[in-house]
């Protein structure tokens, strides 16, 4: 069964797996210890301290390891933001930031600081003059992922760092997509990362902190790993993170040219063999192994069901694959189409017959898909002299509010409007994204009794 959802956890790599069996043998004592079983542990901490350091592009001594990359990228932040309040007490960061570190800006300001998010383009990479707009004479730190987690689009970190680095604002970058990859480039100032997404076990992350950066860690403080982490080390998890990403970097190049290509075929055979669909994310400034695009009139979560029937194990940031039903923020913030949102990240070693066999199924997939939600079938019929029309798809979840829309615009003629009631979050986003594919305008949102009024005109 092909597992296409790498950018969420990689498989284990045999590396790790080896590793961590014999660190379980060997490195089970507190490294902490002087006697002969520490003094082991210690040295298996340090070899692995090491490893990581040089993969990152960092010292030894600025790496911490810690129990999550959450957990890395909350510290982090937190840490960075104390260290420096006497700067003052706001932050930036990308609207396309992972939750984690929405979650900490959020914190953050219910303890009585500020944020600025950063818009993207459409593609889902910020803009660096934009970036610097944000900065202010009170900005503590900045953050800014390495790459998207559900689109792929590689974010301009080396030039946003320059600029960071003459405003006198500290960055830090969550590079837990990319850095299996490779290291990050730029005069970043901190850094976070996770090993299960680069093939490692789950529940070891990476802190790391340049030497100068202000830095103040929050909580009770603690006696290992410098005291940013606090706990005992979970040694063989340590050990076989940092063997795992030593091993993925060395397959990294011929691999990201093998995978770049399978993906590039993905993104073309799609957007051919499956109709109103919009791949998202920039088609070139990306990870070599992920790729998304939503389909109109489809189920997200149905979609992923059925994919999952056919034996495919793909992601989403689909609304409608969400427990909350709110459409994923990064696609909000694109601007792009959320429903019917698949997210397809491959990993090392993956087969090129499983990508042409995924390519052979899905069409078929989402056309039963859409015949089951009663999606049209063809192009809207000519036009015809009739009124104006409302759609009532109160209490109707995505993508009900689209379908209908599209069943009647043909029923008005060129010129006259549509107008949609909707109360799910999602028709926001999905509404003006299915304009924008079907050339029509989106003439823009009303208050409505309940819901919101989306008026669409007819162009053609």
């Amino acid at each position: 069964m092909p597992y296409f959802d790498t950018a969420s956890a990689a498989p284990l790599h045999p590396v790790a797996r080896q590793a961590l069996l014999a660190a379980l043998d060997e490195g089970w004592a507190d490294p902490a210890r002087l006697y002969r079983e520490g003094r082991r542990a210690r040295l298996l901490l340090d070899a692995a301290r090491e490893a990581a350091a040089e993969a990152v592009g960092c010292r030894p001594d600025e790496l911490v390891f810690t129990s999550s990359g959450t957990t890395a990228v909350h510290a982090g932040i937190a840490g960075a933001l104390s260290g420096r309040r006497r700067v003052g007490r706001h932050l930036a960061l990308s609207a396309v930031e992972h939750s984690s570190v929405l979650h900490s800006a959020a914190a953050h300001e219910a303890a009585g600081g500020s944020f600025t998010e950063v818009p993207v383009e459409r593609s889902g990479a910020v803009d660096p003059a934009a970036y610097a707009g944000a900065l202010r004479a009170d900005t503590a730190l900045a953050c800014l992922q390495s790459a998207n987690h559900e689109v792929g689009t590689e974010q301009p970190v080396a030039e946003v760092a320059a600029l960071c680095a003459e405003a006198g604002v500290p960055l830090l970058v969550d590079a837990a997509q990319s850095l299996g990859w490779g290291p990050v480039a730029g005069r970043w100032s901190l850094l976070t990362a996770s090993a299960h997404k680069w093939g490692g076990p789950a529940g070891v992350g990476l802190l790391a902190v340049r030497k100068g950066v202000r830095f103040a860690p929050q909580g009770p403080a603690g006696e290992r790993e410098s005291g940013r982490a606090p706990g005992f080390e979970n040694l063989p998890a340590i050990v076989a993170a940092a063997a795992s990403l030593r091993a993925v970097r060395d397959e990294a190049a011929a691999e990201a040219v093998r995978l770049r290509a399978l993906v590039g075929r993905i993104r073309s055979v799609v957007a051919e063999r499956v109709g109103d669909v919009e791949v998202v994310g920039d088609p070139e400034q990306r990870l070599p192994h992920l790729v998304t695009f939503s389909c109109l009139y489809v189920d997200g979560e149905t979609l992923l069901h059925e994919l999952d029937r056919h034996g495919f194990s793909v992601s989403s940031g689909s609304s409608c694959t969400s427990s909350t039903l709110e459409p994923s923020h990064v696609l909000k913030a694109m601007g792009v189409l959320s429903e019917g949102n698949v997210r397809v990240s491959l990993p090392m070693g993956t087969a090129e017959a499983d990508v042409d066999r995924f390519l052979d199924v899905l069409p078929g997939v989402v056309a039963e898909v859409r015949e089951r939600l009663g999606a049209p079938v063809s192009a809207p019929p000519s036009p015809a002299p009739a009124a104006s029309l409302v759609v009532d798809a109160l209490g109707r979840r995505c993508p009900i509010p689209v379908i209908e829309l599209a069943k009647v615009i043909g029923e008005v003629p060129v010129g006259a409007t549509v107008t949609v009631l909707a109360d799910d979050e999602a028709a926001r986003l999905d509404i003006p994204a299915w304009c924008e594919m079907r050339e029509q305008e989106y003439v823009g949102e009303e208050p409505a009794d309940r819901g919101s009024a989306y008026v669409v005109r007819r162009l053609s």
